[in-house]
């Protein structure tokens, strides 16, 4: 069974999901025997997607990745929300250039996930996560990879420190 969990990478996650299209039985990513939700494209304004699926709902929040053609960039949809008769109202991360009516999208089962941790300090990451400042990868090792979902509830008043320190957020100033 494959087991997922924050410690995939987007290529990882991308290339297995690849793999559970092609099983007549695979495992969803809630641990529940299921196949990977496909829907198809049925309408694009700007960033906004709406998307039909003849099986059940992606979750709201959850990743879809839409099939492009060999060469083009990876395009991946938001669920916003549930519009009804089987139909979902996408936000996509990236440019919808070239994305026509009928593309098959497949929905991930979980969030968009992001790289966190002391390796992403001063580095340029795009909103699903991959870096675009051209220095290689975040991680080095497998060992180090932490990723977390995009949206996530904020850490409570008693997580967060008393402290008056520096904060450090890697994020640099140009006046």
């Amino acid at each position: 069974p494959l087991c997922w969990s924050q410690h995939n990478t987007p290529s990882m996650m991308f290339a297995a999901r690849r793999i559970l299209q092609h099983a007549s039985q695979c495992r969803a990513f809630s641990g529940t025997s299921a196949r990977l939700a496909t829907g198809k494209v049925t309408q694009v304004i700007g960033a906004v997607v709406d998307v039909q699926f003849e099986e059940k709902l992606p979750k709201i929040l959850n990743a879809l990745e839409v099939e492009m053609p060999e060469g083009s960039e990876r395009l991946v949809l938001e669920v916003a929300q549930h519009l009804g008769e089987s139909t979902v109202r996408t936000i996509a991360m990236e440019s919808t250039d070239g994305l026509v009516r009928g593309q098959k999208c497949t929905d991930s089962g979980a969030p968009i996930q992001v790289p966190v941790g002391p390796e992403t300090l001063g580095r340029i990451i795009n909103v699903i996560g991959e870096p675009v400042d051209e220095k290689g990868p975040i991680f080095t090792s497998k060992g180090d990879e932490k990723y977390a979902p995009l949206h996530r509830s904020a850490p409570t008043f008693t997580e967060q420190g008393k402290s008056q320190d520096i904060l450090v957020t890697g994020i640099k100033v140009v006046d």
